[in-house]
């Protein structure tokens, strides 16, 4: 599949792999690597694994970037998906720009080869941002088009790993459930409610998902970038601003 040149992703983010991440942190994020080679090991070619959360600022598009990262390490053929398509945040994290990306590809606007980026640190890792704000996120994530596109996207990676908005807020990670090999959950500590994760795991188990595992984010030095603790009501409104006037409420600001 053709691909763009290369383009920088280096950050001064202190929770990205590629930027100032503390050894601890570095470990684990191998060690999530291992149990999730060893957990789907041998299930399929290429394996598709979801990463969301409860609700917004858990720290799930960090974990979607540094589990692609690790995975890029060993050599495997790599693919990190941003499809939060509301309010996208990989793009920003990495330094790279959001468009053209994987709503172009959908709506038909633009090439694979224009959307895809190739990191510089590995030519074997890959980032598809996600494009445009579309008016209709869940039903173009559901759409025939992105079956066949993830299908063939399959018969090139060996990971393709796939951020997804809060399961809490909308369902745009359920429409695409049957396709995937599993989802990982990320929760930070002392931060979601007990019932905000009974819910998402509710709403994960009735869509039938094979929920490999969690992730538990923040755990340890509460004066670490893992140890902040964040509002989550901006992501709320803006979602539910979103919801009310659709396109145009899009907004540029995103997070996990």
């Amino acid at each position: 599949m053709n691909r763009k040149p290369s383009e920088p992703t280096k950050t001064n983010n202190n929770t990205l792999l590629n930027g100032k991440l503390s050894f601890a942190a570095t470990e684990a994020y191998k060690l999530l690597r291992a149990n999730l080679k060893f957990t789907l090991r041998g299930e399929s070619k290429c394996n598709i694994v979801g990463i969301t959360s409860s609700v917004r600022g858990e720290g799930k598009s960090t974990t979607a970037f540094n589990l692609s990262y690790t995975l890029a390490e060993t050599g495997k053929r790599v693919l990190l998906i941003d499809a939060d398509l509301r309010l996208p945040s990989i793009a920003k994290k990495m330094g790279i720009r959001g468009t053209p990306g994987l709503t172009n590809i959908l709506a038909r606007t633009s090439e694979v080869k224009d959307a895809m980026r190739t990191s510089r640190e590995f030519e074997n890792w890959t980032i598809l941002p996600s494009g445009d704000i579309p008016p209709n996120p869940t039903e173009m994530l559901g759409s025939a088009q992105m079956t066949s596109f993830l299908r063939k996207l399959a018969e090139v990676y060996d990971f393709i790993i796939v951020d997804f908005p809060p399961i809490n807020i909308v369902s745009d990670a359920l429409v695409l459930a049957p396709l995937l090999d599993g989802m990982i959950v990320v929760v930070r500590e002392n931060y979601s409610e007990r019932r905000e994760l009974n819910s998402c795991i509710d709403q994960l188990r009735l869509s039938n998902v094979h929920v490999l595992g969690f992730v538990m984010n923040g755990a340890g030095d509460e004066s670490s970038a893992y140890g902040k603790y964040k509002r989550r009501g901006n992501y709320y409104s803006k979602y539910k601003y979103y919801k009310k006037s659709g396109y145009e409420s899009a907004s540029e600001e995103s997070g996990d």
